[in-house]
């Protein structure tokens, strides 16, 4: 149950490579009978939604400072690596391997049973370990040793049900492909009502009037709503947030065969329509926001010109407005169309998404790549970037998504990555993350402490603040790195800093040259007490990304500079 910064930081993509997700199955007659029953299993539950929602978003609190997951075998920070040190053979590829050896992993036989509560907690002990998640048992036993987190943090689970502890860890591990050979079977448990709905939706009828559905909320009913309204050529959905929404827009729309989906991002919530449209349309869709009142119009090409009688049939989960971390994580085939050079480890991959998909990705969110490696389903978080730091004001929003990746030779996803061609397809699921720009509302001073990669969610960050946060007189970015040539975008940082008054950059080498002139180091109290200025008369906030353990110390240090947890932003994956 592994817990890191975002992925985009330096070393982190390395540091997870080993606990990419797998698809993998069992050999021989027997196998096979295990599968289809499997199968069958899997199926009944997701019947009963047992599997729906799969993963949640981690939060800063888990696991605890001094958790092995946090820190690096020699406590320093800025070292990337910050996994427990496994033993040789037994990394993800040697555990995909295991899996598929036909061993009995679950001490059943290939049998599933229900499990009880009582028989779970009977399983806590390392030699025998046993524990829940989202409704499915598992027996974790043999997977110990194959753990980048080290077995502590599986023990936190054993013998309970440990959902809470996974969804606060990584809401892109497929625990139900990596664990498939040790599904022990499900729990024994009463239906509940779901409570992640902040208002139920009301029964939808199977065709929406507007005479009769979009009747206003009452005033004090703060959930969107939407309406619609046509001419013979065109349908036309509008979207009321009731709320200022960002100016990177919130909003995702997919348009497949008919079927239309629209998830409006409102901080931590989310709002969804999902339905079947009455008839055929184009399978392209235009949006437009007004962002000061909150108002989203969508607008799709009937193929037929006429009137419609209604807007069509509720799909699942229609007009509902839940807890992001409560959706499931919906992908959706990109091509890539170019990948150009950064430096001599770093690529920006130009995505482009499908003629029916709009995505609006707010400032400091980041998006999920899945790929099958090797026949292992690997999932990995990337915060998109603009195509330049500094794009003109004047120019037209671009509608691809542009990506920012350092290739690790060693690791799993990236080298997969970095040999794709143009045209190839990689699935990219809708934003995430925890990040709000709501706090920056009175601030003076903007802090942004990066180390490698980990500036990539900065580059946005930067562009609003100077563009769109008049309230803020300084945007300071200190730049760690371990040699010059890694230093990301450097001359448009230059150039900013030098055309820009209200921003300042400081570039910090642990690793540099003879002939470098600049800082030299890591990061510690000395070096930010020395750049970073905190008056009484100022309003502060910082924001960090970077490894985990630069991460931790550097919150550590800015706590001690006078920073408090309502002035401070760790982006995580």
């Amino acid at each position: 149950m592994n817990h890191t910064t975002q992925k985009d930081s330096e070393g982190e993509e390395e540091e997870e490579e080993e606990e990419g997700d797998s698809d993998f199955s069992k050999q021989g007659p027997i196998s096979e009978f295990f599968d289809k029953l499997l199968s069958s299993f899997l199926r009944n539950l997701l019947c009963f939604r047992l599997v729906h929602n799969m993963l949640n978003v981690p939060t800063q609190s888990f696991p605890a400072p001094s958790s092995q997951q946090r820190v690096s075998p020699g406590g320093s920070a800025g070292t990337g690596r910050n996994k427990v040190a496994l033993k040789p053979g037994h990394s993800l590829m040697d555990w995909i391997r295991f899996a598929k050896s036909g061993k009995d992993l679950t001490g059943l036989k290939g049998r599933l049973i229900e499990v009880t509560a009582e028989e779970l907690e009977k399983h806590k002990t390392r030699e025998d370990c046993w524990t829940c998640i989202r409704g499915l048992v598992y027996n974790i036993t043999p997977y110990m040793d194959y753990h980048p987190g080290g077995e502590s943090e599986l023990m936190r689970a054993a013998g309970i049900d440990g959902t809470d502890l996974f969804d606060q860890v990584h809401r892109w591990v497929n625990y139900e492909s990596m664990l498939k050979e040790c599904l022990v079977g499900k729990m024994s448990t009463k239906p509940v009502l779901a409570k992640s709905a902040v208002i139920s939706p009301p029964p939808a009828p199977a065709a929406l009037a507007p005479t009769t559905f979009f009747a206003p909320p009452p005033e004090k009913d703060g959930r969107p709503r939407y309406d619609w309204f046509q001419t013979d050529a065109t349908v036309h959905l509008v979207v009321y947030a009731k709320r200022k929404i960002p100016s990177s827009g919130c909003t995702v729309v997919d348009l497949r065969e008919g079927v239309l989906r629209i998830e409006v991002l409102l901080h931590k919530m989310s709002y969804v329509i999902h339905l079947r449209l009455t008839d055929k349309v184009e399978e392209r869709v235009s949006v437009q926001t007004a962002f000061s009142v909150g108002k989203i119009q969508v607008m799709c090409r009937k193929l037929s010109a006429g009137k419609w009688k209604s807007l069509g049939e509720a799909l699942e989960l229609h007009n509902t407005f839940l807890r992001k971390q409560d959706r499931t994580v919906l992908y959706r085939d990109c091509v890539l169309v170019s990948q150009t050079e950064v430096n001599h480890n770093t690529q920006v991959y130009r995505l482009q998404l499908p003629p029916g998909s709009v995505m609006h990705v707010p400032v400091g969110k980041h998006i999920y790549l899945k790929a099958n490696i090797q026949g292992v389903e690997v999932v990995r978080p990337y915060t998109p970037v603009d195509r330049t730091l500094w794009t003109p004001q004047d120019s037209a929003p671009d509608k691809d998504l542009y990506l920012m990746v350092k290739v690790y030779s060693d690791g799993l996803f990236t080298p997969h990555l970095y040999q794709m061609n143009p045209g190839t397809i990689i699935s990219v699921s809708g934003p995430e993350g925890s990040f709000s720009l709501r706090p920056l509302r009175d601030v003076t001073h903007l802090f942004l402490v990066a180390a490698g990669t980990g500036f990539t969610p900065m580059a946005r960050l930067i562009h609003t603040a100077l563009r769109e946060i008049e309230t803020i007189k300084k945007t300071k970015l200190l730049f760690f790195n371990r040699k010059e040539e890694d230093i990301l975008w450097r001359s448009e940082l230059d150039e900013l800093a030098a055309t820009n008054e209200r921003f300042e950059v400081d570039y910090i080498l642990s690793e540099p040259c003879e002939n470098w002139s600049g800082e030299r180091g890591r990061v510690s109290e000395c070096l930010l007490r020395e750049k970073i200025q905190k008056t009484d008369e100022s309003k502060n906030f910082a924001c960090l990304c970077g490894p985990n353990a630069f991460t931790e110390l550097t919150i550590g240090l800015l706590k001690q500079l006078g920073f408090d947890e309502q002035e401070l932003h760790a982006f995580q994956g």
